[in-house]
């Protein structure tokens, strides 16, 4: 059997990025991605949530992350013309995911690598291995990892096609024994990382 289910699960916010918190003018957030806005104000609440200012911080902060591809926006900032508003290669970096990470540890002024994850499904699991790793080899000292997905900004569903993946109502039950599928939803988060003494020692 075949039918559409409705799906909804936009994030809030995104049409209130604080650009000029982040350094950005206006132009540079229209042409921004929202995944991409979202992930500045994830990265700022979690490093706020967890006491840390970047400017104030001596150690070295790592960033590791990853959004999904949105092509269909960089297609719409094209065809507005806003893009040429703000530069080719500028416009570029602000479209594409991975440039994500770098701008975000830019503007926060983070010290620590910078790695743009993308493993599909599993890319904010493997960021946050790959920064546990990283703080374990050295490399930084605290290290935000997370991943963000906004697909679309209006009321979206998908195709339910028995025996497939998807979910027929639109729930993703994960280890339930009422799981019947999977959905794709709207979603950011990021945690903050540091080795368990180290926080400790620090009160954290």
């Amino acid at each position: 059997s075949t039918r559409y289910v409705k799906a909804y699960g936009v994030l809030e916010g995104i049409e209130n990025f604080d650009s000029s918190f982040f350094g950005y003018n206006t132009r540079e957030a229209d042409v921004m991605d929202p995944q991409v806005r979202v992930f500045h104000e994830v990265a700022w609440g979690a490093l706020e949530d967890a006491g840390y200012s970047p400017d104030e911080y001596e150690g070295l902060i790592g960033l590791y992350g990853g959004a999904s591809s949105n092509m269909s926006w960089g297609v719409q900032v094209q065809l507005s013309g806003k893009a040429e508003e703000v530069g080719g290669f500028a416009a570029y970096q602000l479209m594409d995911k991975d440039f994500m990470c770098m701008l975000v540890s830019y503007r926060l002024n983070l010290k620590g690598p910078v790695v743009a994850v993308q493993t599909a499904c599993s890319t904010s699991l493997t960021a946050i291995h790959m920064a546990g790793q990283a703080i374990l080899n050295g490399e930084c000292d605290m290290a935000l990892a997370g991943g963000v997905t906004v697909r679309g900004l209006d009321k979206a569903g998908y195709l339910y096609r028995e025996g497939m993946i998807f979910s027929p109502d639109a729930h993703c039950r994960a280890f339930d024994a009422a799981a019947r599928g999977t959905f794709a939803a709207d979603g950011a988060a990021i945690v903050v990382l540091k080795r368990l003494e180290n926080a400790l020692a620090a009160g954290d």
